[in-house]
């Protein structure tokens, strides 16, 4: 994981039907770093994560990693750059009918071909990474919603991407818990110095994380800044928001948000 990405989003806009969800966003995710977007709940967080790996496709706008345009490309091409990406999912996206075990090791198998020795030494490598050191064997039922989160983070991890996009991954969890993936994340990130990307709800905790923070309000990019400084943000919509402590819940979320 040596290498790292730098993602940059230029006019991108998308609706779905006559919902207007990204107004023209401008973002540049700083490589290396882990940056957090924050910002009411339905306002189209997860939908904007969505375009940065390329399974939604802007309706104007561009999306750039490392200088490639990808919003444009389809098959293999499109494929080549996800390669690059790992995506931990609200609520971990594990496949139910394989073990733990198998559920990290499924991208290996899937998409490199490793070898079952190679197979077995990097996901019992990353199992003990994320503190799930002999619990292969069990399946995502009988695991606690902590140690679900831990197991899908190992398996982003396993693939060693350069860029790893975080959909709200403490949703669920109680507050123990929930600082407990954030500091595991924050520790991964630091040693081996993949470029992420966060969206939470975690308000203020997630400005002890981030390295920068980014606010999407109604269809755009608000403020950026790194965090020590976005707390000290005069912006209106920013101290709305952190004054409140977080997203109050919309009548209706967006699609994916």
């Amino acid at each position: 994981m040596s290498k790292v990405s730098t993602i940059k989003l230029v006019g991108v806009e998308k609706a779905f039907g006559s919902q207007q969800v990204l107004r023209g966003v401008d973002l540049t995710i700083p490589p290396g770093k882990l940056t957090t977007i924050i910002g009411p709940s339905g306002e189209g967080k997860s939908v904007l994560l969505k375009h940065m790996i390329g399974l939604l496709q802007p309706d104007r706008g561009e999306v750039w990693v490392d200088g490639l345009e990808i919003s444009r490309l389809k098959g293999k091409a499109l494929n080549e750059v996800r390669k690059r990406f790992a995506m931990l999912f609200q609520g971990a996206a594990l496949f139910d009918s394989l073990t733990v075990f198998g559920n990290v090791a499924f991208p290996l198998r899937e998409k490199l071909r490793l070898p079952e020795p190679d197979v077995t030494r990097r996901v019992e490598e990353k199992l003990a990474q994320v503190g799930l050191s002999g619990m292969g064997h069990k399946f995502p039922a009988e695991l606690s919603g902590g140690m679900r989160k831990r197991a899908g983070l190992a398996r982003a991890l396993v693939m060693e991407p350069e860029i790893i996009l975080f959909d709200e991954p403490t949703t669920g969890l109680d507050p123990l818990m929930a600082k407990t993936i954030h500091d595991l994340i924050v520790a991964m990130q630091r040693t081996f110095r993949f470029t992420a990307v966060m969206v939470s709800h975690e308000i203020p905790e997630v400005f002890a994380i981030s390295d920068w923070v980014a606010m999407l309000k109604e269809g755009k990019i608000v403020a950026m800044a790194p965090s020590a400084d976005f707390q000290r943000s005069t912006n209106p919509s920013v101290l709305e928001f952190i004054s409140v402590g977080g997203p109050a819940p919309l009548a209706s979320a967006l699609p994916g948000s």
